[in-house]
């Protein structure tokens, strides 16, 4: 997985990008699927922004969280990203599982 970090408003240390590297990272271990993955870190004022893209099959998932603190807002965007990749497999393997139970009678009434 490829994971591209932006820092709008600020220049971003090396820790804070090490640290939402490792953040969406993480996702990988729910879902392996995940082909890319963009970081967007911003400054508003008093609020800090975390903003995360993920590219997985056919389609992209994107949370995006403000605090005050950018490394809440980045574990609070992952946390959404966690909820998303899970529903999003849930639902492809369900979608997997319906056609294989279609197509197996059909093969075992062609077998009789």
């Amino acid at each position: 997985m490829n994971i591209t970090i932006t820092a709008r408003h600020f220049k971003a240390p090396e820790p804070l990008k090490d640290y939402a590297r490792k953040e969406v990272e993480r996702l990988k271990k729910y879902y392996d699927g995940i082909i890319d993955g963009e970081v967007i870190l911003s400054w508003e004022k008093l609020t800090q922004i975390a903003e995360i893209n993920l590219k997985v099959y056919g389609q992209m998932l994107t949370a995006k969280e403000k605090s005050e603190d950018i490394r809440k807002s980045i574990t609070l965007a992952v946390d959404k990203l966690e909820r998303q990749v899970r529903k999003y497999k849930g639902k492809w393997h369900k979608k997997g599982n319906a056609k294989a139970a279609l197509v197996l009678p059909e093969k075992m009434a062609q077998a009789v």
